[in-house]
């Protein structure tokens, strides 16, 4: 489990494919004293096990199931990921309960600059539309947000960033077309299933 308060603002260093999987190799200089092999990390909001540790640097296997349906499928060398060690019981929940499962993807819509927060407009699947409601919780890429406004028509979703976030994750550095790693708040998914039980 995680809080979606983003620790480390990671580099990849390498990602190398093949048929099965992929092995991605992320540059931690700060968490990597902390990871073990076999702990999870979340990377861009997607739970990952390390399986080989060095002074500054991780390495995760990577699914091909996972690659085709979260934004690791299209990352490089060099891009910047959004890592969080996975909590422990003393954590303070300053973000919300975050599983590293992604259960979709969205397109940056846009990034517009305010006066001290900058908007941020993301268009998610229209089945997700369901779990998200104003002033709810939701995870952009391993980002814990409080979802701003709910656009059911154009199935935008809008958040508002503060400077810390800005400063502390890639976000800021997404373009217009950007794939961003979307997951509910399981607490909607929990109050679905319930709901249906009762039907």
């Amino acid at each position: 489990m995680f809080t979606g308060l983003v620790q480390e603002l990671g580099t990849v260093l390498d990602i190398a494919r093949n048929e099965s999987n992929a092995v991605i190799t992320i540059k931690a200089a700060q968490l990597v004293a902390q990871i073990k092999p076999g702990d999870s990390v979340s990377v861009d909001g997607v739970c990952l096990t390390a399986v080989d540790v060095k002074p500054d640097s991780f390495t995760a296997d990577v699914m091909v199931q996972t690659l085709a349906v979260t934004s690791l499928g299209q990352i490089i060398a060099g891009s910047a990921v959004n890592l969080e060690l996975a909590a422990r019981l003393d954590t303070r929940m300053g973000g919300h309960i975050v599983q590293g499962h992604v259960d979709g993807t969205g397109t940056l819509v846009a990034l517009t600059p305010g006066a001290q927060w900058m908007k941020c407009e993301v268009k998610v699947e229209r089945s997700l539309l369901k779990y998200i409601v104003a002033k709810g919780s939701i995870c952009f890429s391993g980002i814990s947000l409080t979802v701003g406004e709910v656009n059911d028509e154009t199935s935008v979703v809008t958040v508002w960033l503060i400077p810390e976030t800005i400063e502390r994750t890639s976000i800021a550095t997404k373009k217009p077309g950007d794939v961003i790693n979307i997951e509910v708040d399981v607490l909607a998914k929990y109050v679905e299933r319930m709901m249906e039980s009762k039907k």
